[in-house]
């Protein structure tokens, strides 16, 4: 079904591309340039992960990041692929790599969530350019 653009569509997803990662509800609506209430930003995120314009990532602490994965082909980012979510700066980027594993006879995967955290190689390379 075709969607009509509006003005808040467009602004949400112009923020999520200019941004390159994965933002929460809570960082779109902070830097958001139009006036929009919290239930309207859902609407609109939950509308583009249906569409397959974004994806919706759960970090390990429960909190919903929507991305627009740069690295992925066009509907390509519900393949398996690793999410890294830094202890420091707080940003969650998708990685590049494929998940490989194997489950036993009879199982089927729909759906693969997997966010690493840690400290992020931006983040590392400052901390050991703090310690020289």
């Amino acid at each position: 079904m075709k969607r009509r653009n509006t003005p808040t569509k467009e602004a949400i997803l112009q923020l999520l591309v200019k941004s390159g990662k994965a933002m929460s509800r809570d960082a779109i609506e902070e830097k958001i340039d139009v006036a929009m209430d919290r239930a309207t930003i859902y609407r609109v995120l939950n509308r583009f992960c249906d569409d397959g314009i974004i994806h919706r990532i759960v970090a390990e602490d429960g909190k919903q990041y929507f991305a627009v994965c740069m690295r992925c082909d066009e509907h390509s980012f519900t393949n398996n692929h690793f999410h890294f979510r830094c202890t420091q700066c707080e940003t969650i980027e998708c990685l590049p790599q494929e998940v490989h594993f194997s489950l036993p006879n009879g199982y089927q995967v729909e759906n693969v969530n997997c966010v690493l955290v840690g400290i992020c190689k931006d983040c590392a390379a400052k901390q050991a350019e703090e310690k020289k």
